[in-house]
């Protein structure tokens, strides 16, 4: 059951165990996607940001300072200024976007290594595997999504 809430989408595989994305995640995403539109012709303001993706000013700093910091935007200066991609949208990945912004992926509450199972028992559930499995395969998946692979997507569907 997918339910978008509060801006937080979350996936109840059982009742124990929550698959979270939040907002900060998906905004950065939304925000580089937009970027790599217009980051050819010059910087990119995060106000025209704001403004597009309906997103606000002042989350989008938050949002844009972790981005800096981990070298996946630079910031230009000037009455011109704003932000351009540090590299090419095909390098960048969407699991390098999470990183950035502290976002993680999990389908468990556990941690892999613990023997305590995610719903506080000394064993892990039945299904625990099969959460796991998911994880990986969702995290593979932000592993060769990349920037332009959204842009193109988001291209394609104008026509």
């Amino acid at each position: 059951m997918i339910l978008d809430y509060f801006s937080q989408v979350y996936i109840y595989p059982r009742k124990y165990s929550i698959m979270k994305l939040t907002s900060k995640g998906r905004y950065a995403v939304m925000a580089l996607v937009d970027l790599a539109r217009f980051d050819n012709i010059n910087p990119v303001s995060l106000r025209d940001i704001s403004l597009r993706q309906g997103i606000s000013l002042d989350y989008l700093e938050q949002i844009f300072s972790k981005l800096r910091k981990n070298e996946i935007v630079q910031s230009v200066r000037g009455t011109q200024g704003g932000y351009i991609l540090n590299k090419k949208a095909k390098e960048i990945k969407l699991t390098n976007i999470f990183d950035a912004v502290d976002e993680k992926v999990k389908t468990v509450q556990c941690k892999k290594e613990s023997k305590k199972g995610c719903n506080g028992k000394s064993t892990k559930c039945l299904t625990h595997n099969l959460w796991d499995e998911l994880e990986n395969h969702i995290n593979n998946f932000f592993k060769e999504k990349s920037l332009e692979d959204l842009v193109k997507d988001n291209t394609e569907r104008r026509i």
